[in-house]
């Protein structure tokens, strides 16, 4: 276990003495309430209308990047994009699409300490790449660059890709990828600027390359824009020698026009 394993959060703030007792004290005072602000008998995350507000990915994806179809055109098929530019992972899966009613639940993941949402969000993605999951033989999560994982404690890739990795009974590799340069934020930027932004930053150091080599690895991520990230953190992992490396995030971006990765 190490920083990206979430020990600057999740497992650090569960060890704080008396918190359960805290939490579980204020539910018998205040009703429970889901991220929407709907009251909620014993339910973690959303109301049953956000939850019917939610575009879940369930329909016929592309194989290569999880893009949506609006027909089935049959199993293994690949979207125009994909086929144009083969990307540096292989597959990639997406829960739902990434807007106004999924935004927030992820949000509060990131940036607002909500790590309890994670074991939902695994759920979700247990689901949405269970193709992927039959075929890999381990789970890593995008790491955050160590100077940005003090400030926030917590890696909220890893806080999803654990218990994934658990419910799939797939070794969880938490350490295996890093992030050596510390890159600036992808929001607002081109996908030309988003791949020079993350251009070398992601690298396998030498003493974890067992981890890696000669395995089919699953990479998790919170959400999915142009897939330069992803492509990243792909290419590190198979230049140390991984055999495959498939990509699911909780949710992808819809573009004016079509879905790009």
């Amino acid at each position: 276990m190490g920083a990206e394993d979430g020990l600057f959060g999740g497992e650090w703030k569960r060890a704080l003495p008396g918190r359960g007792l805290v939490r579980g004290a204020l539910e018998l005072i205040l009703p429970r309430e889901t991220l929407d602000g709907e009251t909620a008998v014993g339910a973690q995350g959303l109301s049953a209308e956000a939850w019917m507000r939610i575009h879940f990915l369930d329909g016929p994806v592309c194989d290569g990047c999880g893009a949506p179809f609006d027909y089935d055109p049959g199993p293994g098929v690949r979207c125009a994009p994909c086929m144009a530019r083969p990307r540096a992972f292989d597959a990639a899966r997406a829960a739902c699409l990434y807007d106004e009613t999924s935004r927030e639940p992820i949000l509060k993941l990131k940036h607002a300490d909500r790590t309890d949402l994670a074991p939902m969000f695994a759920r979700w993605l247990s689901r949405a790449a269970s193709d992927l999951l039959a075929e890999a033989e381990a789970v890593a999560p995008v790491p955050l660059h160590p100077l940005r994982l003090l400030r926030r404690r917590y890696n909220q890739a890893a806080e999803v890709a654990r218990p994934l990795a658990r419910l799939a009974g797939l070794a969880y590799l938490p350490d295996a990828l890093v992030r050596r340069r510390a890159t600036e934020s992808q929001g607002g930027k081109s996908g030309a600027h988003r791949k020079r932004n993350v251009a070398g930053a992601f690298h396998v150091p030498e003493r974890r390359r067992a981890q890696v080599e000669g395995r089919r690895i699953l990479l998790i991520d919170d959400v999915m824009t142009t897939g330069a990230t992803a492509e990243g953190c792909s290419r590190a992992l198979k230049q140390a020698g991984a055999a495959r490396v498939d990509v699911a995030v909780i949710a992808r971006v819809k573009e004016t026009g079509g879905l790009t990765i």
